[in-house]
């Protein structure tokens, strides 16, 4: 390609202001495996809703030669994980090559190009250090993503927001905003900061977007590995300290990337009360607004269904959602040899396994789930399916007891691969899309957006983005939630318990006593779920509330 870099469309008047998009991952569509679960599967749909905008934004990734990685299954059905080199023809090398410093030494970066018209998206670099210029520990940091190597893991924030800025100089194409979609690319502050000498010349530049109240995923990490690894690009420990108002020997990310922004925001109403709670008392915290998380409509819906709906063809709406189930039934023969019926309520838990979204909900009370799975005059088939951190052992333990209780039940099932083209096939053949996280612990949880635009109905509890969403018995169904300040093991036991309640009484009842109501409300929720989650306006709230 040629430099300096050229912006491949015509931007739209409203959207002249350049943007750079920096994100860890993306889950554009299924042949790019560079995404680990929400957090791609959103900055998937950002782009695309970028590209129908006409934004003048380019997003900045990693391109990853393991991707995140390959679920599999161990001879006795359990989960493995399987690290397979990617390769993607579809991607145009660019021919750049510069450095960055990590750990002290000189690594070579290189990118790759994803032109907007092979997925309909803004245009994508995604960096690389898999270059024979460097050695095997400096190519290793494009290998995967979120590896378990701490030190490979501060690498590759050093890649993405030290590397991404470096790119952008390379290409000539100078942002007026800088957005940190999760501070990942936290370095990225640090390069600016150590260009400007100035916190507000970067503070005009910077926003930046948390997507979980998690400690997990709001990271601390000591000072000393950090300037060690080169994280804050030269800038001396002392300016550090000051700029970020360091508080003992660990850098809070979150509070930083708060501190050195212009502008933040949350990614639902109840996120940003959270984080509002967590973070406005921080000394020199940003404003905090909130832009709630959505999904680009024009890539997830079934257009099939939509077509019904819009001619109000009650029969064709009813064929084209068992269409959909006969589709996922095959998937679910081919991998766990059961035979499902069409006719049967279809329940589907399919998200990233982890801890606070409980995807073992049902088994707090195993006579009571055994009874659901056995009533033969209101029967049920369970699907799950999900992939944890490689290297989350409590999260892999809880996928391998869904997987020896599903043997043991012809109508429950486990999936493995769970990607953006599983996730499709699941949310167009479930009829109920379940949502059980702790209260508070989802920031934004979009998979049942995606679901709604695929015909199934949501149950779930209010947390995230539900609230914004749900009619209870109109276009869904709420679990009534308990006190979230119990212990969890309360917590679990109690939205158990009401979760069973609700399924036995109102929507295993209305599916099968009631199928005229049941449509009613799979009509309202195609029909509630858009245009307020789907993400062209998230893409314009952006440009109306944060980057300007």
């Amino acid at each position: 390609m040629q430099i300096p870099f050229t912006f491949p469309y015509t931007a739209a008047p409203a959207y002249q202001k350049k943007v750079a998009y920096f994100c860890m991952e993306y889950g554009i569509h299924q042949p790019l495996k560079i995404y680990a679960g929400g957090l791609g599967f959103l900055a998937g749909s950002y782009l695309r809703s970028a590209y129908e905008l006409q934004q003048n934004m380019v997003g900045i990734g990693i391109l990853w030669k393991y991707g995140y990685y390959d679920q599999v299954r161990k001879q006795d059905q359990s989960m493995d994980v399987l690290f397979a080199e990617k390769n993607y023809g579809f991607l145009e090398p660019t021919g750049i090559k510069f450095t960055i410093r990590v750990s002290r030494h000189d690594v070579w970066v290189t990118a790759f190009y994803l032109p907007p018209d092979i997925f309909n998206t803004a245009p994508l670099f995604l960096l690389s250090t898999d270059l024979e210029e460097n050695d095997y520990l400096a190519k290793t940091i494009s290998h995967k993503l979120y590896d378990s190597n701490p030190e490979t893991r501060i690498a590759s924030a050093i890649l993405l927001g030290a590397g991404g800025a470096r790119l952008l100089e390379e290409l000539g194409w100078v942002p007026d905003t800088y957005h940190l979609n999760e501070s990942h690319a936290l370095p990225l502050a640090f390069y600016l900061y150590a260009k400007y000498k100035n916190t507000d010349a970067i503070k005009k530049q910077l926003v930046f977007t948390n997507h979980t109240p998690e400690p997990s995923g709001n990271q601390r990490t000591n000072l000393g590995f950090l300037e060690k690894m080169g994280f804050f690009c030269e800038v001396p420990l002392t300016e550090i300290s000051a700029i970020a108002a360091v508080a003992g020997q660990d850098l809070d990310h979150t509070a930083t990337a708060l501190r050195l922004s212009g502008k933040a925001n949350g990614v639902s109403k109840m996120h940003h009360g959270t984080l509002s709670r967590l973070w406005t008392k921080q000394e020199g915290a940003c404003k905090i607004g909130s832009i709630t998380n959505a999904q680009n409509f024009t890539y997830w819906h079934n257009k099939e269904m939509y077509r019904a709906l819009h001619d109000n063809d009650d029969r064709g709406l009813v064929q084209e959602k068992l269409k959909g189930k006969s589709l996922l039934f095959e998937e679910v023969a081919d991998q766990n040899g059961e035979i499902y019926d069409e006719r049967i309520c279809t329940i589907v838990f399919a998200k990233r396994f982890a801890g606070y979204k409980r995807a073992d909900l049902f088994f707090q009370d195993m006579d009571r789930f055994h009874r659901l799975v056995t009533n033969k005059e209101r029967p049920v088939q369970i699907i799950w399916a999900g992939k944890p951190y490689p290297v989350d052992y409590a999260a892999i333990g809880v996928f391998d007891k869904v997987v020896n209780i599903c043997k043991t039940y012809t109508n429950c099932s486990i999936l493995v691969g769970y990607e953006l083209k599983l996730s499709k096939i699941l949310k167009q053949g479930a009829d109920v899309w379940l949502n059980v996280p702790r209260l508070t612990h989802e920031a934004s949880g979009t998979s049942g957006m995606t679901a709604a635009m695929n015909g199934s109905v949501n149950v779930g509890l209010p947390d995230g983005w539900l609230p914004e969403f749900a009619r209870d018995k109109i276009n869904s169904f709420v679990v009534p939630p308990c006190d979230p300040g119990l212990p969890d093991h309360e917590q679990d036991d109690l939205d158990a318990a009401s979760l069973y309640k609700l399924l036995e009484t109102e929507v295993l009842p209305m599916f099968y006593d009631y199928p005229d109501r049941w449509l009613g409300i799979m009509k309202n929720s195609m029909t509630d779920i858009i245009p307020q989650f789907d993400s062209n306006r998230m893409a314009r709230e952006y440009y109306d509330q944060i980057y300007t």
